[in-house]
C-alpha cells in the first residue's frame, strides 16, 4: 500500500495503481462495515447507551472503544461530552481512516487512535489508566466468531476498572425452527442426475447468513432464546445444555433461524429480529441440521445449544422423539431414513 501510494503521488491518474489500491483495501475492510454505519436504529441505540454512560461516569471518565472502524461510536461518546477516549483498531488501514474521519468531524482533541489490538494495549502506555467505560462493537451476527469471549475478558482482566460501565452489557441469541425449500437447496444434497450425493451433505456449512425479508422461510416454533452472554463477567466457560423447543407447525424442519438481542444499558437494547425488516450489517444466520427433521404441532424438537471460545453450538439431541424423524426431502421430494 506504502509503494502505491508514492507511485500515485508521481501519477495521481495513474488508473491501474488506484484499482489495485481500491482492491487491496476492500480485501482487508469486511464488507458489511457500510451496511453496519447506515444502520440507524443500531446507531441511535448505542448513542442512547453511550450518552447514558458518560452522564453517569462523568465527562472525565476514561473510555476505551475496541474496534474502532470508522470511529463512530467514539465520536458519539465525544458528542455526549465525553475527553478523555483511547480507542484502538487492529487493522491499520481502517485506523488510519478513523484518524482522518475523527479530525475532519473536529475531535482529535478528545479521542486518541491507536493502531493496534487491544490485546496488545498496555495501561501506562496506550491507555493513563485503567479505563472507566468499555464500548465494544464486536459480535458478529452469530455473536462469537469475532473473538468477542476472549476480547471482553482481557479487557476486564487487563484495561477495565473494577465495575466499569460496559457496553453492550449482554449479548442474547434467539431463534425459531424453520421450513424452507430454498434453504434446503444450500444446506441439503439428496438425488441428483439418478445418483445418491446425500452423504455429500455432511461437508455442508453448519451456518449460512441469511436475511428475513429476503429468504422465504416458514416459522414452525415461537421465538426462544437460545444462550445469553455475559459481557460483565470477567470469564466465560464452554457451556451446553438441552433446550426443548416447542413445535407450532407440522413441517420439515431445516434448523434454526438465529438472530441477537443486545443489552446496551438499563432500559436501552437492541434487535436485528428478521420481522424488524433491518438491513444492517448483522444479519440473520442459519444453524443447520444434518438432515431435514419432520416434526407435528404440538410436540418438541430437543436441541443442543451451548458455545465453544468461538462459535455457537446448535444441533439436534441426539435420538429423535415425539414422532420425529430425519428426512432428505429436499425441495419437497426425496427419499426418508430410518
Amino acid at each position: 500500500m506504502i509503494e502505491f501510494r508514492r507511485v500515485l503521488e508521481l501519477q495521481p491518474d495513474n488508473i491501474g495503481v488506484r484499482h489495485q489500491m481500491r482492491r487491496l483495501t476492500s480485501a482487508m475492510v469486511p464488507f458489511w462495515h457500510i451496511q453496519m454505519l447506515n444502520d440507524t436504529r443500531r446507531n441511535d441505540a448505542f448513542e442512547r447507551a453511550i450518552r447514558k454512560a458518560v452522564e453517569k461516569e462523568g465527562p472525565d471518565a476514561r473510555i476505551l472503544d475496541i474496534g474502532t472502524g470508522s470511529g463512530l461510536l467514539s465520536m458519539m461518546a465525544a458528542r455526549a461530552g465525553a475527553r478523555n477516549i483511547v480507542t484502538c483498531e487492529r487493522v491499520p488501514v481502517i485506523a488510519e481512516a478513523a484518524k482522518r474521519i475523527i479530525a475532519l468531524n473536529g475531535y482529535e482533541q478528545q479521542i486518541r487512535v491507536v493502531s493496534k489490538s487491544s490485546s496488545q494495549i498496555i495501561v501506562g502506555k496506550e491507555i493513563e489508566a485503567r479505563a472507566d467505560i468499555l464500548i465494544s462493537e464486536t459480535l458478529s451476527s452469530d455473536l462469537l466468531a469475532e473473538d468477542v469471549l476472549n476480547t471482553f475478558e482481557d479487557a476486564h482482566a487487563r484495561l477495565l476498572r473494577p465495575g466499569a460501565t460496559v457496553i453492550p452489557r449482554a449479548a442474547t441469541a434467539m431463534g425459531c425452527l424453520v421450513e424452507s425449500d430454498v434453504l434446503s437447496q444450500h444446506a441439503f444434497v439428496g438425488d441428483v442426475s439418478g445418483f445418491d450425493l446425500s452423504p455429500f451433505g455432511a461437508l455442508s456449512p453448519q451456518r449460512l447468513p441469511v436475511h428475513g425479508t429476503m429468504t422465504s422461510w416458514r416459522r414452525l416454533s415461537p421465538d426462544v432464546d437460545l444462550l445469553r452472554i455475559d459481557l460483565t463477567a470477567g470469564e466465560h466457560g464452554a457451556e451446553i445444555r438441552k433446550l426443548p423447543i416447542p413445535v407450532l407447525k407440522d413441517g420439515i424442519a431445516v434448523g434454526i433461524v438465529q438472530w441477537m438481542s443486545l443489552d446496551l444499558a438499563e432500559g436501552i437494547g437492541f434487535s436485528n429480529h428478521p420481522d424488524e425488516n433491518s438491513d444492517g450489517g448483522w444479519l440473520q444466520v442459519l444453524h443447520t441440521f444434518p438432515q431435514p427433521i419432520v416434526v407435528a404441532a404440538g410436540g418438541q424438537l430437543d436441541v443442543m445449544v451451548g458455545h465453544d471460545r468461538a462459535s455457537l453450538i446448535v444441533l439436534p439431541a441426539p435420538g429423535l422423539s415425539n414422532g420425529q424423524r430425519n428426512e432428505t426431502t429436499i425441495g419437497g421430494s426425496g427419499r426418508q431414513i430410518d
